[in-house]
């Protein structure tokens, strides 16, 4: 015990005194950090990226991005059957992980696999793990299942259609409730100006100028390719000057006559003076 006294004693001198917190460092709140273990949390994967499924049609390897550092990051990565109804299995991969502390070290990632038999065959039933990644028997190259879009396993083919402008506005990475203005199109190349609302928050009536008055808008360019509308550019240039200068084989049929895009649409920002 004297021992003990002494040590604390000494650390008092050095430390500023005994415990669980390293004097020096800081926590945002009373200047110290705390030393004691790191907790481990359950949680999912960062993503899903691949299933196979086994000759019994029913075992289910799955591939998932987890944790990893220098030490042991991941412990009882499994995966769990959560629902099976409406001709879709719902699965759900959880594991046990320290990684929300930093202390961990698990600041990386890495893929790890893990097994779930279903109850019955897959067959031609939906696979959805994890909330919302799909997979499906339809055109996989067994025994790797197939990895759907966001458009699901059967998005709706390139043409001149809603559903096909819907797709070409997800390749475009368009703004949250954007709406299309215009679109042109021959079924194999695709122009589309669309455009979303910005400014003060909608209903509010007080605001100057009003809610939802004020808006921004781009015009993208599109090829038609086996997987969907692919971007080529994006321009608020009228003409076809822009899409030629990407793609020289853009049909003029459906760029010569466009608009320029209005300013209050798609405004530009000159740098600011290095005089003022």
């Amino acid at each position: 015990m004297a021992v003990v006294a002494a040590f604390c004693a000494l650390a008092v001198l050095l430390l500023g005194g005994c415990g669980t917190r390293v004097a020096g460092a800081t926590n945002g709140t009373n200047g110290t950090t705390p030393t004691g273990p790191v907790p481990w949390t359950t949680m999912e994967p960062s993503a899903v990226t691949a299933a196979q499924l086994a000759a019994d049609q029913r075992t289910l390897t799955l591939t998932a991005r987890v944790p990893h550092g220098k030490h042991p990051c991941v412990r009882a990565l499994k995966a769990a059957l959560a629902a099976a109804e409406q001709n879709t299995f719902w699965v759900q991969i959880t594991y046990s992980s320290p990684s929300g502390d930093r202390r961990s070290g698990c600041t990386g990632e890495a893929t790890a696999s893990t097994r779930i038999v279903l109850p019955e065959p897959l067959g031609d039933q939906k696979l959805i793990v994890d909330h919302d990644t799909q997979f499906t028997t339809d055109g996989a190259k067994l025994p790797a299942l197939r990895l759907c879009g966001e458009l699901g396993c059967h998005p709706p083919a390139t043409g001149c259609t809603v559903s096909s402008y819907e797709q070409a506005m997800i390749a475009a990475d368009a703004p949250e409730h954007s709406y299309r203005d215009a679109e042109r199109c021959d079924g194999k190349w695709l122009v589309i100006d669309f455009s979303w609302r910005t400014g003060p928050v909608c209903g509010d009536t007080t605001a100057t100028p009003s809610g939802c008055a004020s808006r921004l808008g781009d015009r993208v360019f599109f090829r038609a390719e086996p997987a969907g509308w692919k971007t080529i550019t994006s321009s608020s240039a009228g003409g076809c000057t822009a899409v030629h200068r990407a793609e020289p084989a853009f049909p003029k049929a459906l760029c010569a006559t466009l608009p320029p895009l209005s300013a209050s649409l798609h405004p530009s920002y000159p740098p600011s003076s290095a005089d003022k």
